[in-house]
């Protein structure tokens, strides 16, 4: 043991370290936890009793000079970079180097868009969780137990068919379970939209995809009309899009509104890309809207014999489609560099 220690302490001493790796090299040799001192110590359980004391303190006085030659090294490594600083000053008078500017992606320069002009008309944001049970995603929402959207072709389920209770647990297929949860918690007057994540079990194609995210809104309180809701997004349409937009409402049918309508922005048909994408018609869906059915508010706890309301859905990725001219929503999620710097000046 007296041999390991002094042929230690002798290679402490001549040990020298010139840069960084060789000084993290000492550390490791001398200073860390498996270290050869590390190892002395661990062989002292072999040591005799009467000798441990008198090993221990040698042990000791090692490991102190293995620590103080650390710092030593690591001053006089400091003091020599310290030195060389002063001879690599850059010239200052020289041009900057080209900078490479990120972008904010075009789905978050909407989605912060679309809040901001929301949040100006009153509305609150709210989130809530992208893995619902039944009652918030479907149940409360007023679908039947035997409606398509629970089956799956239209739904990703992660636990399903428990038992008859409509007990299962899905991937959101709308934020519209956000509205759910807030009605829940807090009593009208209420004002909110709701952006987020949703999932579908669709084809990806130029149109649709399995991921993609929506803004919804509620808007609860007394003498609310529909009126009030075709304002409010023909306000938002040309905000977002200019003054001169056009929006139409043409009827449909959602579980949870009534009387319900499919929202539409025009886009034109200049191009054969815009019949395309538009399939002739010159408008494009992004959403739906509609009275909140009596049965949701009462579902939710909310009188709906005096509160009335109304709520909307809209996709996201539809309207940055319009807004920046793109033809094909797969664009947003494939992280095309190309593709994504073209956005750097809209941020």
């Amino acid at each position: 043991m007296d041999e390991k220690i002094n042929a230690i302490l002798k290679e402490i001493a001549q040990y020298t370290a010139a840069d960084d790796d060789a000084l993290e090299d000492y550390r490791m040799r001398f200073i860390s936890r498996k270290s050869v001192i590390g190892e002395l110590f661990g062989e002292m359980k072999n040591v005799a009793p009467e000798d441990r004391k008198a090993t221990g303190a040698k042990l000791n006085t090692v490991k102190n000079a293995a620590q103080d030659k650390f710092q030593a090294l690591i001053d006089a490594l400091e003091q020599q970079i310290s030195g060389q600083a002063v001879h690599d000053v850059p010239d200052l008078t020289l041009p900057p180097p080209d900078a490479t500017i990120g972008a904010i992606h075009p789905l978050t320069q909407v989605r912060n868009r679309i809040v901001n002009i929301f949040e100006r008309m009153g509305f609150n944001t709210v989130d809530g969780p992208e893995v619902e049970d039944d009652w918030h995603n479907f149940t409360a929402l007023n679908f039947p137990p035997n409606h398509p959207a629970r089956e799956m072709q239209d739904t990703f389920f992660i636990e399903k068919d428990r038992a008859e209770d409509h007990s299962d647990i899905v991937l959101r297929t709308h934020t519209s379970s956000v509205q759910v949860r807030l009605m829940e918690t807090q009593q009208p007057p209420i004002r909110a939209i709701m952006p987020g994540r949703v999932y579908r079990n669709e084809a990806i194609s130029a149109r649709a995809h399995c991921v993609f995210h929506q803004v919804e809104g509620l808007y609860i309180d007394r003498h609310v009309s529909f009126a009030d809701l075709k304002q409010t997004l023909l306000h938002f349409a040309q905000e977002l899009y200019g003054k001169e937009t056009k929006i139409r409402l043409r009827p449909s049918y959602f579980p949870f509104t009534e009387p319900s309508a499919e929202l539409d922005i025009y886009w034109g048909t200049a191009t054969e890309a815009d019949r395309r994408v538009t399939k002739g018609t010159g408008w494009l869906e992004i959403g739906g809207c509609g009275m909140v059915d009596p049965n949701v508010l009462e579902n939710c706890g909310i009188d709906s014999q005096e509160f009335t309301g109304f709520a909307f859905g809209m996709g996201i990725e539809r309207m940055a489609m319009i807004k920046y001219q793109i033809k094909d929503l797969r664009l947003f999620t494939e992280n095309d560099v190309r593709f994504l710097k073209q956005f750097t000046a809209f941020n």
